[in-house]
């Protein structure tokens, strides 16, 4: 059984992430979610502890459960941390070291190999500076789930959908390691 943690964003793909969680729950792992605040402003912590039978983490400041810290506990028991949805905006928190959020600073502090499913609107995808954000993330050995192009959210169509929560399931559901 695998301890899997997986990191939801703000974005409206979070529902997708839901789906994910029953997959792995399916295939016997054990799922921690972690949500940053703009992610429950999408879909509401209750739907994944009901999917994922175990309490949803958000405020980083919230008395620990056991004597460890949050973000410790969970960086040092995850055999791997997936984070779906990754917006823009946690993407360059990575690359950067920022951990002002409990998913922020898990990531910082693991040494799990780390999955990231990108969901963003095309032109936010296509920016350079995500770009440079996405590459210092994969020289890091940080695996990169690219996104799909379709219509998205906002009505555009492009490159920035999270790829579907199966296809990120069966990349995912054997392997012991991410790659």
């Amino acid at each position: 059984m695998r301890r899997i943690v997986l990191g939801v964003t703000g974005s409206i793909a979070a529902y997708k992430a839901a789906e994910l969680v029953r997959l792995f729950i399916k295939n016997g792992d054990d799922v921690h979610v972690v949500m940053t605040a703009a992610a429950c402003e999408f879909v509401k912590p209750l739907t994944f502890q009901t999917l994922s039978r175990n309490p949803v983490l958000v405020d980083q400041f919230a008395p620990p459960v056991s004597w460890k810290p949050e973000h410790i506990s969970l960086a040092e028991c995850a055999d791997l941390v997936v984070v779906a949805p990754a917006t823009a905006n946690t993407i360059a928190k990575m690359r950067y070291g920022l951990a002002d959020n409990l998913l922020s600073a898990t990531l910082l502090a693991t040494r799990a190999p780390i999955v990231v499913a990108p969901a963003m609107n095309d032109g936010m995808w296509e920016s350079a500076v995500t770009q440079e954000n996405i590459e210092a993330l994969r020289s890091r050995g940080i695996k990169i789930i690219e996104p799909e192009t379709g219509e998205l959210a906002c009505g555009t169509t492009g490159k920035g959908r999270m790829m579907d929560s199966d296809m990120i399931f069966e990349l995912l559901k054997t392997s012991d390691s991410p790659s």
